[in-house]
């Protein structure tokens, strides 16, 4: 092996460690600081951990994608630029229970609840399934076409309307969200 085989090695291995090295980390669950949804541009905003009872179970870490970073909740619920969701969980939850959460999240950010929006819901809830540790959902959000809901890589269909998916945006990082820590994780703090 030669002196300039053997620097250039060494480069493409330093180049591939920083490139591994790049994103963020919560729980061991690693997601890059930048995606491409649909041709736009997301940058990370943050990783918020949702735990359940009162042991503090680790359930799922929550990444969320956005066109402009923001600490906001209002500037993310309001925005008129794609958003991505990724809930990786850590545990795994049968759907019975991930309905009934998404049930009784949009009852908390919408208390009216009215009819067409609990339809929506109800027709989210078709599309989930027991979910296994280290599977995902992924919610895309377009305004103007409403969330797109895609179960561990496989396309379920796309809830309308803006107002459904900017509940959906409140559900995590309004003013009720699932936890706390999860709301102050994906809107820019510590992950824990």
């Amino acid at each position: 092996m030669t002196m300039a085989s053997a620097i250039n090695g060494l480069l493409l291995t330093l180049t591939l460690t920083m490139a591994a090295a790049q994103g963020k980390e919560c729980k061991g669950v690693n997601f890059p600081d930048d995606v491409d949804v649909g041709g736009s541009d997301l940058t990370l905003n943050g990783l918020g951990l949702q735990r359940a009872t009162f042991l503090k179970v680790d359930v799922y870490v929550a990444a969320l994608y956005v066109t402009a970073t923001s600490r906001d909740p209002n500037a993310l619920i309001n925005s008129d630029g794609p958003q991505e969701l990724i809930v990786h969980f850590l545990r795994s939850v049968g759907v019975d229970d991930v309905r009934k959460q998404f049930s009784r999240d949009f009852a908390h950010v919408a208390p009216d609840r009215p009819i067409s929006l609990m339809q929506r819901v109800a027709t989210l809830n078709t599309w989930l399934s027991d979910v296994k540790r280290d599977e995902r959902l992924t919610f895309i959000r377009q305004p103007g076409e409403g969330v797109q809901v895609i179960v561990n890589d496989a396309v379920k269909g796309t809830i309308p309307g803006d107002d459904f998916s900017r509940d959906f945006m409140s559900i995590w990082v309004g003013a009720t969200p699932p936890s706390p820590e999860l709301r102050r994780g994906l809107l820019g703090g510590k992950c824990d």
